[in-house]
């Protein structure tokens, strides 16, 4: 897969003990590298990361420290970067503004800067958000080169991280051939996810607690993916990157098809057909926070260029995401190993060009 890119080869990781940022990992051993990780320990009792216990080097750290990052990057001398560390919620960006901005921006500059003066390193990916783009609810999906913006701090602070990512690519890293791309994805879904004010985990808990959970925005528009999705992105992108294709040091979509952009009470309602002991109401907000109705991404740029595309529609990634749920509290089995197996199956069958 990926062109053997990722084998022996020094990866650094930061968030890795996040959702997205423990599956990356988990596929990055998979394809043979030796991986740093670099985050705040898990925030919630019950982690995927703590749950796979992966077998990798983990450097619990705050993005903003700036001294211990530079000495964790120095001492590693990585040869890839994925930057996944964030303050990732957008009500929570509501309470505390400073955190959100002072991790998302002040932390990839800590991060960058310590990269600046490495010398191994040749490829760096750094992950933001749809979220990044000026929202005007209209129902088009967004391009690559939409104006960046935010309303709230989260959304205004991934605008921030790009054009802090664009101004050290430009300024120092494209001059001494290191090449950097950043990598906006959907909402992703999938199991391991115990975070705070997120759909599928918000329904799971108060599934196993015998509650109905309220949804407070069921008419929002998101683009829905299976955690995989995107993460095949970054890989691509990575490779592309490693591979010294100039090209590819720009920002690029990771989303889903048309199709899979669904509403939230549309994928509460498909997430129960398969997790039954789900229960749901509409619980509309009128005096509730400021988030984006509409939000989808045009994928096309990727597609094309990069020849990336999406494996599993919403339907599979809805299907699997509630298994793996329903198999943990029922067996207390992780099905991580096995997703990814069938991902990469079904990638194969669609003859898809990264797992060549």
């Amino acid at each position: 897969m990926f062109g053997n890119v990722y084998n022996h080869r020094r990866v650094l990781v930061t968030g890795h003990s996040g959702f997205k940022g423990s599956h990356l990992v988990a596929w990055l051993l998979r394809l043979g590298s030796d991986v740093c990780g670099l985050a705040l320990p898990p925030e919630t009792e019950t982690s995927h990361y703590t749950l796979l216990d992966l077998p990798i080097r983990s450097e619990w750290c705050d993005i903003r420290d700036a001294k211990n990052v530079e000495r964790i990057v120095k001492d590693f001398r990585p040869e890839i970067v994925f930057h996944l560390a964030a303050q990732p919620l957008v009500r929570r960006s509501y309470s505390d503004p400073v955190e959100t901005f002072s991790t998302n921006i002040a932390g990839t500059v800590n991060l960058l800067e310590a990269l600046r003066g490495t010398e191994e390193v040749k490829a760096i990916v750094v992950v933001s958000s749809d979220k990044c783009y000026r929202n005007d609810e209209s129902d088009l999906a967004h391009r690559e080169d939409d104006p960046l913006g935010g309303y709230d701090p989260y959304s205004a602070s991934k605008a921030g991280q790009e054009i802090v990512a664009a101004s050290f690519r430009d300024s120092f890293f494209n001059p001494r051939g290191v090449l950097l791309g950043t990598a906006r994805a959907g909402n992703v879904i999938g199991g391991g996810d115990w975070a705070a004010d997120r759909l599928i985990p918000d329904l799971v808990r108060s599934a196993i607690a015998g509650k109905v959970e309220p949804l407070r925005s069921p008419d929002a528009v998101r683009p829905w993916q299976h955690v995989l999705e995107p993460l095949s992105g970054y890989l691509t992108l990575g490779q592309m990157l490693y591979e010294g294709s100039a090209f590819a040091a720009m920002g690029w979509n990771f989303g889903p098809d048309s199709l899979d952009t669904l509403t939230v009470g549309e994928v509460a309602a498909k997430f129960k057909k398969f997790f039954p002991q789900v229960n749901f109401r509409f619980a509309p907000q009128l005096d509730a926070l400021h988030e984006s109705k509409f939000l989808r991404l045009d994928c096309s740029k990727a597609k094309k260029e990069l020849a990336w595309h999406g494996v599993w529609n919403a339907e599979e990634a809805i299907r699997r995401t509630a298994q793996w749920y329903r198999d943990f509290y029922d067996q207390g089995q992780i099905n991580t190993a096995s997703d990814l197996d069938s991902y990469i199956e079904s990638a194969i069958k669609g003859e898809l060009s990264w797992v060549k």
